[in-house]
């Protein structure tokens, strides 16, 4: 008969990467006053100030995409929607959150930002610039899909301020990447990163997902060789998970079954055995551990500006379609819907579609739960934000985790064990108040 934990290890559907605290199931329209209160009040001092930009477009849908995209919309939807997240921009920097603040980090996310023609880019970025300019940020991120670019999109993107370009090769094999519903080829992959080394980036990234479909042990040595042959700066590794919308959660059995090996997707402890070794070849070869995710070059000058930032309290507007956000204590989501968010801006209107006001114990916990994510936790830093000991407040927790080998407590700080790191998404939880333990998380 399966265990639990033997039914756990298996990647059934759900989400299991945390990325925020209290869950999304308990963000909810009703809020939405407290989220305008918050946006149109002071900053607190010394919070700093991002900014989010989601452009849904991509040329295909990939199968384990769970984010609000679009592959059916033309050069004039995205002049709409270019129009609309201006707009959207334009209205939050009128508001009293921003308080004089300069963007310490921009982010463009997708979707596949660069899906936009270098034209396009310029035409957005250039007025956004004007907007809310970033000449000051600590980082520009812009998120890429290798087969969309061209040399000459790249030079807008280093004129327009990017610092740090993150490609998403998620694996080399054609094969597997035509399975898994993604548009690039191999070779586009080489082609893009020898452009953007010849443009000199401050930063480039590499994802890559340890577990696609019809993975195995073979193919992931080698895209683990063929990523530390091309020399980011950094590289980004998860973990595939199967959320309930997406176009695998309701195809795809789930490995045990009657399935050929094609169709199977490994289970949790095979992608946390893919994931460790990544994680070795690279430290052989001179990366450092950044977070449970990402190795860097070199931990003093390789930064991760737009995750730290989040991860210590920062505020952030969340701007485009279903983007989330943050300002002044409140989780803010916009409507989700390409109608809804076209629309209300037409109005005049932010498109704000669900908030949840948090309480100072849940923005410690959820500061506490995301810094573990990089490996360590020092106790003094939230003696000193919050006034709590947290290794007291939460001893039966840390020691649960301890005891099974995840994380070693020293005087001041906690550092997770390589075990601890390759599962701390399913520890976090150990964190959450009772109230969030047996909701769905989105």
């Amino acid at each position: 008969m399966a265990t639990a934990e033997s039914i756990q290890e298996k990647t059934g559907l759900g989400n299991y990467f945390v990325a925020n605290y209290p869950p999304f199931s308990f963000w909810k329209p009703n809020h939405l006053p407290q989220a305008h209160n918050a946006l149109n009040t002071p900053p607190k001092s010394g919070t700093p100030l991002g900014l989010y930009l989601h452009i849904p477009f991509c040329r295909k849908r990939c199968k384990f995409c769970y984010f609000r995209v679009y592959t059916d919309k033309n050069a004039r939807d995205v002049e709409t929607y270019s129009t609309a997240l201006i707009k959207e921009v334009e209205m939050y920097s009128r508001l009293p959150i921003v308080g004089g603040r300069a963007l310490h980090y921009v982010y463009f996310g997708g979707g596949t930002p660069s899906y936009l023609s270098a034209a396009q880019l310029r035409g957005l970025m250039g007025r956004l610039r004007e907007l809310l300019p970033w000449n000051q940020a600590a980082e520009v991120t812009f998120e890429c899909e290798p087969g969309t670019l061209q040399k000459h999109k790249l030079e807008t993107l280093k004129e327009m301020g990017v610092t740090r370009l993150s490609l998403g090769i998620e694996n080399f094999d054609p094969k597997i990447l035509e399975f898994n519903g993604r548009a690039h080829l191999e070779e586009e992959i080489y082609r893009a990163y020898g452009w953007a080394r010849e443009l000199g980036f401050e930063q480039i990234n590499i994802d890559l997902i340890a577990g696609m479909v019809g993975e195995g042990w073979d193919n992931w040595r080698e895209c683990v060789r063929k990523t530390i042959a091309l020399s980011p700066d950094s590289v980004t590794v998860y973990q595939m998970e199967l959320p309930y919308n997406t176009v695998f959660s309701q195809e795809l059995k789930l490995i045990g079954q009657d399935e050929p090996p094609a169709m199977a997707i490994a289970d949790w402890p095979t992608k946390r055995a893919w994931v460790d070794y990544a994680f070795n070849e690279m430290a052989q070869a001179g990366y450092e551990v950044s977070s449970a995710y990402t190795m860097v070059k070199n931990r003093a000058t390789c930064k991760f500006v737009y995750r730290d930032s989040l991860w210590h309290g920062a505020d952030m507007f969340g701007t485009g379609v279903a983007s989330f956000g943050h300002a002044n204590g409140v989780h803010i989501q916009n409507v989700d819907t390409w109608e809804q968010y076209i629309g209300m801006l037409d109005k005049g209107e932010l498109p704000l579609g669900r908030a949840l006001p948090v309480r100072p114990r849940e923005l410690m916990i959820r500061e506490m739960i995301l810094q573990l994510k990089t490996g360590r936790l020092e106790a003094d830093y939230f003696e000193g934000k919050f006034g709590v000991n947290v290794l007291d407040s939460f001893g039966e927790a840390f020691g649960r985790l301890e005891a099974k080998g995840f994380l070693t407590i020293h005087d001041q700080h906690v550092e997770l064990t390589r075990p601890g790191l390759l599962q701390v998404d399913r520890s976090l939880p150990e964190f959450f108040l009772p109230e969030h333990h047996t909701s769905r998380y989105t």
